[in-house]
């Protein structure tokens, strides 16, 4: 259900170089929110660094949304940078296990695993 890499880089050289793949892939990064600095700007207690990327193919935007327009609600794709327990981490939850638990449409296993293997290939290249 989710993939999840170790980084021998430091938070912030995950992030860029997240920000980096992404692109190189042609997929387009729409916001990045920081989740640590938020939580402890809103007086909450959080001692590592998070950030998630919303990443978004629009071709295959398209093609989910012309199966269902429902599943606006799982786009877009979001790989998350993150510190726990001392280690970087790249992760996401996989669009494949995503939509096949939405959705029954047979089309949209080509479009998930189209962009289960790019986001994939997007987080081992940041690692």
């Amino acid at each position: 259900m989710y993939y999840i890499v170790n980084s021998d880089k430091s938070f912030a050289q995950a992030v860029e170089a997240l920000d980096a793949a992404v692109k190189r892939h042609k997929f387009g990064v729409l916001h990045v929110h920081d989740i640590g600095a938020t939580l402890r700007g809103k007086g909450q207690s959080f001692a590592g660094e998070c950030k998630v990327f919303e990443v978004c193919s629009p071709a295959h935007a398209a093609a989910v949304l012309a199966s269902d327009l429902r599943l606006n609600t799982a786009l877009p794709c979001r790989i998350s940078v993150y510190t726990e327990q001392g280690k970087t981490r790249l992760g996401m939850i996989e669009p494949e296990r995503m939509l096949e638990l939405l959705s029954s449409d047979p089309a949209l296993t080509k479009v998930a695993r189209e962009v289960g293997d790019a986001t994939r290939r997007m987080i081992d290249e940041a690692k």
